[in-house]
């Protein structure tokens, strides 16, 4: 099993260098799996029904929506923890804290050490093509493996550690269920 890269050559229109051709990873999509298929797998692998395995999941889901939405961390079994949070601007006055300083609503998903190993274990395969999408190499990972990990309040690697890219943001949280 391998994660799939296409590395592209492209002309490169904005950033630093407009004009020069870069190879430009992204990505190889998998067709999505249908959800039927995911049930029968599940199926197979436990001995349960497909029916039953659906009908738990379908339960499972909407108490995750109502903790999740009540402000609860929630354990997503075999797979991390999930939490709504906010992205948010900060502001020094009290009279200044008002709904309108909230840009988006995010969700947070912190995966299990399992899958995390899971990961960092997997083999990353990269397809290089040149502007016309002709096959130019293949090359396997033989990187590190290291994962970023956004355990430590940093998630997205920006120096501010609030998830944000600017630094007039804060990242405000609901819920961390501490």
């Amino acid at each position: 099993m391998a994660i799939r890269v296409i590395a592209q050559r492209r002309l490169l229109k904005i950033g630093k260098n407009p004009g020069v051709k870069k190879f430009v990873m992204r990505p190889d999509l998998y067709t999505p799996i249908q959800e039927k298929k995911v049930f029968a797998e599940a199926s197979t692998h436990s001995g349960i029904s497909a029916g039953v395995i659906k009908a738990a999941w379908d339960a499972a889901g909407e108490v995750i929506r109502t903790w999740a939405t009540e402000g609860h961390s929630i354990p997503l079994p075999g797979l991390g923890t999930m939490r709504f949070s906010v992205r948010s601007k900060a502001v020094e006055d009290l009279e200044d804290v008002k709904t309108s300083l909230i840009s988006t609503r995010r969700i947070v998903f912190t995966p299990s050490v399992d899958v995390k190993d899971e990961l960092k274990n997997t083999s990353i395969q990269i397809t290089c093509l040149d502007e016309d999408g002709t096959v130019l190499k293949r090359v396997t990972s033989g990187d590190s493996g290291d994962i970023e990990d956004n355990e430590d309040g940093n998630e997205n690697g920006n120096e501010n550690g609030n998830g944000n890219t600017n630094p007039n943001q804060d990242d405000e949280n609901l819920g961390d269920g501490d």
